[in-house]
């Protein structure tokens, strides 16, 4: 299955596992949960699918990777103790807590948060004095004598043997008290992860055109050759700090991400092409709708992958625009029953001071953010929303501290209209995305007709998260029209293929 499939599939375990009865109680008792075990390549999103679960269920996550423990470190370390058998005294050994346990108990107390997924990644590749303590814990949850508390779920990953030396291959007894997920890599999967993580442009152009160097392994005389999921995210978020810093992005870098020299080439050369199609094809022209005759002549004669290219760099500026919106709304969102709150209290009282409401609010969201990250599912993007939030309180406190401190009433009207002012710079966004959807449409429209490439556009728009919920609010008169014609082609497809299953029989 590819890594969606098996998120879903992890996340409806996980539900279950936690499912209580009217009393209370575990449906499916610790002991009967079969710990999760996620097989698939090296790089292909399986640590991030945890987080992303445990961060919608809204419940803590302690992870840890395997390789990295010993058996002292797993078990803890053994002390003596006297204990007292049919009128003697024995010197017995027991063992201090595991330190995966203790942080979990540590999870618990510092969040508040009782259930979660205890996540060991690498789990076949530990060393081999801790593996028989391994296969035991997987089958009873317990380090020595310290179980995992009740409530959280264990979840492990591994990688086959082909990808990995260390790799001990379990035997019958394990794997059948385990749920086994076997995931294999899927470019059209994985798009759908990249839009939402905002995978630099050229990354995603390249896949479109060279889909097959998406995923790729192979042992060879010099050595491993690989190219990974993980590879393309990383270079993605390398290639915009260099783009921001003004360092030259070429195979030295790209080498050290994507490590088969023939990609790491490859890709090379195309993001220069790429960085020159912008230019050449004047993008954020053509987004205002002010693209010259020459440039439409131009792509017009263009091969068919350059125009793929550019209809890459124009969707990629549209997507992040998007998302910017999206973040946006949500910082509103975050802030909006805040004010609520604080103008009940204001409004009530004519001696209630808005500075302190606004000083308490932005610590209960610095608290906020401490507990998330504490629990393990603190996001980048819920990082960014809490702290423009907080930042946008603070700012309000000083500006009203500046003017006095007005109290009630008076101190209300000024947070509103600060709120206001971030309500207008999100309302100026969304009519700077539409006209610029527009433009773009008004563009392909002109020079590609009902081409191939108006139906990867619209094809592309929609499988993005962020241009799709646009569209879904706000609408797009280009999107609407040619969206009929490609559902209009994907049933053709459908009836081709029906036709050609039938002509078979």
């Amino acid at each position: 299955m590819n890594i969606k499939q098996a998120k879903q599939q992890v996340e409806n375990a996980i539900r279950a596992y936690l499912q209580k009865d009217e009393y209370g109680t575990y449906v499916i008792p610790a002991e009967k949960q079969r710990p999760l075990f996620i097989i698939g390549p090296s790089g292909i999103g399986k640590t991030a699918i945890i987080r992303q679960i445990a961060n919608k269920m809204g419940i803590g996550l302690v992870s840890y990777s395997m390789t990295h423990h010993t058996r002292q470190s797993a078990i803890g370390l053994p002390y003596i103790v006297q204990k007292n058998f049919a009128g003697r005294q024995y010197a017995v050994s027991e063992y201090t807590m595991s330190e995966i346990i203790s942080t979990v108990y540590e999870t618990m107390e510092e969040t508040g948060i009782k259930e979660g997924i205890l996540f060991l990644d690498e789990i076949n590749c530990v060393s081999e004095t801790l593996a028989p303590a391994m296969l035991q814990f997987l089958q009873y949850k317990v380090f020595g004598r310290h179980s995992v508390p009740e409530g959280w779920v264990v979840v492990t990953a591994g990688n086959p043997p082909e990808y990995n030396d260390s790799v001990r291959e379990f035997d019958i007894v394990t794997l059948d008290r385990l749920k086994v997920v076997q995931v294999e890599a899927d470019l059209s999967v994985w798009k759908e992860y990249a839009y939402e993580k905002a995978v630099h442009g050229s990354v995603m152009a390249y896949l479109d055109v060279r889909k097959s160097d998406f995923y790729y392994f192979e042992v060879t005389p010099e050595g491993k050759s690989f190219v990974t999921a993980r590879g393309w995210e990383d270079l993605s978020d390398m290639i915009k700090l260099y783009e921001k810093l003004n360092i030259p992005v070429n195979y030295d870098l790209v080498s050290q991400y994507i490590q088969n020299n023939k990609v790491a080439k490859d890709f090379s050369v195309y993001y220069d092409l790429y960085k020159k199609y912008a230019e050449d094809y004047k993008t954020d022209e053509i987004l205002a709708g002010k693209a010259d005759l020459a440039v439409k002549n131009s792509v017009r004669r263009a091969k068919f992958t350059e125009r793929l290219s550019l209809l890459g760099l124009l969707i990629d500026e549209v997507s992040s625009l998007c998302r910017s919106l999206t973040l946006q709304k949500d910082v509103l969102s975050r802030i909006y029953p805040i004010l609520l709150s604080i103008k009940e209290k204001l409004i009530s009282s004519e001696e209630t001071y808005g500075a302190a409401l606004l000083e308490e609010a932005r610590e209960a969201l610095a608290e906020k953010t401490v507990a998330l990250g504490k629990a393990g599912i603190l996001t980048k993007d819920d990082g960014f929303i809490i702290n423009t939030a907080a930042a946008f309180l603070d700012e309000c406190r000083k500006n009203l501290t500046l003017a006095g401190n007005p109290a009630g009433r008076e101190g209300f009207e000024m947070i509103k209209e600060a709120f206001s002012k971030k309500t207008a710079e999100k309302d100026e966004l969304i009519l700077n995305i539409g006209g610029k959807m527009d433009n773009m449409f008004k563009f392909l429209e002109e020079v590609f007709g009902d081409g191939q490439e108006m139906l990867v556009a619209v094809a592309e728009l929609t499988a993005n998260p962020h241009t799709a919920v646009f569209i879904a609010s706000y609408g797009c008169e280009g999107y609407s029209k040619h969206n009929k014609e490609l559902l209009f082609f994907e049933r053709q497809i459908a009836l081709n293929s029906e036709i050609e299953q039938l002509g078979e029989l």
